[in-house]
Parts: structure tokens; C-alpha cells; sequence
């Protein structure tokens, strides 16, 4: 099975058993039909009457290999991670796994949230209400070991992020950075022109701008982020007008590093 094999788009009920294990007790599968896009993978929507006679809506993400395994995994510790702290702020996230009838074919599963069309009035989340929900989750979070990082390995597109956990706020800067390089060069090829600046990026200009965070008494406070948070990882949910962020890759770091990465092919 291909990641484009899951029925989405054709109402097809027919569903993994270890998504359908994953589902509410009592329930009945009306439809399937794809919802959204992805690039490393497929995405859709499942439809479910409930055993009360309510309709309820899921939202799935289906990715490939033992990438798909580990980004699953990873989106989901980010959002439980996140909804633990500002539930509002984002789906409830139900489980990833691995299909019974593809091994190799992993899910990320979450509650289905309607979201305002993009290009109209109003589609675009109102700044104040989003950043004070960003702020809670900044501030509201604690990191479990006090340090910055995060327990899984989290991927902003296809790219894995670094995540270990380190006491310093510019060491583990450093080590980000470094791995986003490496990742770079193994891609592109090695550039004398970006070997030069590294240098100069690492040797001299980390240490000056981010050393003076943590000396003569200052602290860091390690903060949940999103990890990739940019307008095409947000929106507005219909019913109730507010905020949500979703796509998550979330680390505990400096609050002020939320920004998007670009991602390899």
C-alpha cells in the first residue's frame, strides 16, 4: 500500500483496524474523503456516527517507511505536548501507529477542527487572541528535566530537528544549527562560502549574542514551542472563532525561537 491508497476522497469506509482501535466505542463509519494537504504524505477526514446518533469527525495523516514512523511520533508528543498545556490552542491529538495491514504505513490521528476558508475576511487568526494563547504556552510549560530539548526526535517537514537535551540555551543553539547544516551539506554538497561563515556564525557571533542570556545571574526559562510556526500552520476554527495551531514540532527552548524552517526534499 502507497500513501495514496487510504480511500480518501472516494467515501470509502473501509479503514485500518489500528485506526478504527483508536476510535470511540459504539461507533459507525459513515465516509472517508481526503481534507487538506501534505507534502511528505496523504491527508483526510473519517466520519463517524457515534452510538448517541452524533456525527463525529477525525482528522489523519498517513506517512510511509520509518520516516513515517518517526514523524508521526514525533507530531504527536508535540501536540499532546501543546494541548496538555493550552488545549484550546490546538486539535486534541488521539494516537499515531502503524497500520495492521501495511507495517509500513504509520498515522497520526487528532480530532477534526473546521477551520475558516483561507482568503476571506477573517480567515487569518486575530493577533491579540493568538498571541495570548502563544504566551500561556510559553509561560505555562515545564520543561520535565529543566533543560532544553525534548524527549522524541520532533521533524519540521521531512527534517529532523536536534532535540537533546542540554543545560545551555546557546549550546543547544549551537548543536540546531550545526545539525541543520550538516543535513544542508549532505544534500547540497559542501560550499567554502558557507564553511567561512559557519565559522564566523559559530566562533563568533553565537557567543556574542547569546552568551550575555545566561551569565552574571540570567536564566533562560526552557518554553514549549510549536517548532514550526508559520500562517500555513495556523488558522481560525469555525464554531468558535479562535485561534489553532496544528503541524506541530514542538522542543522546550528559548520562547522566542518560534519560526519556520524550510525542509530538504
Amino acid at each position: 500500500m502507497d500513501a495514496g491508497e487510504n480511500g480518501f476522497g472516494a467515501g470509502d469506509s473501509e479503514i485500518d483496524p489500528a485506526v478504527l482501535r483508536e476510535l470511540p466505542k459504539g461507533f459507525q463509519v459513515i465516509s472517508t474523503e481526503k481534507h487538506g494537504t501534505s507534502h511528505w504524505g496523504q491527508t483526510g477526514r473519517i466520519n463517524v456516527i457515534l452510538s448517541d446518533g452524533t456525527l463525529q469527525c477525525f482528522f489523519i495523516k498517513v506517512f510511509l517507511k520509518e520516516l513515517g514512523r518517526s514523524v508521526t511520533r514525533g507530531e504527536y508528543q508535540s501536540m499532546k505536548a501543546i494541548y496538555d498545556v493550552v488545549p484550546d490552542f490546538v486539535p486534541n491529538p488521539i494516537a499515531f501507529g502503524s497500520y495492521d495491514r501495511a507495517p509500513e504505513t504509520h498515522f497520526f490521528l487528532c480530532e477534526f477542527r473546521e477551520l475558516t476558508d483561507r482568503g476571506i475576511p477573517g480567515s487569518m487568526p486575530d493577533p491579540l487572541d493568538f498571541a495570548a494563547l502563544l504566551s500561556a504556552l510559553h509561560e505555562k510549560s515545564i520543561s520535565p528535566t529543566g533543560k532544553f530539548g525534548f524527549h522524541v526526535t520532533t521533524y519540521a517537514g521531512n527534517l529532523p530537528q536536534f532535540v537533546g537535551w542540554e543545560d545551555s540555551w546557546e549550546t543547544f543553539f549551537a548543536k540546531s544549527m550545526r545539525q541543520a547544516l550538516d543535513l544542508e551539506i549532505a544534500m547540497k554538497g559542501p560550499s567554502e562560502e558557507l564553511a567561512e561563515l559557519s565559522c564566523v556564525l559559530f566562533e563568533r557571533v553565537m557567543p556574542r549574542l547569546l552568551r550575555p542570556l545566561e551569565s552574571n545571574g540570567r536564566v533562560i526559562k526552557p518554553s514549549l514551542v510549536h517548532g514550526d510556526l508559520w500562517y500555513g500552520n495556523s488558522g481560525v476554527e469555525t464554531d468558535s472563532n479562535r485561534p489553532l495551531v496544528f503541524d506541530a514540532c514542538g522542543f522546550f527552548a528559548h520562547h522566542e525561537c518560534e519560526s519556520r524552517r524550510r525542509t530538504t526534499t
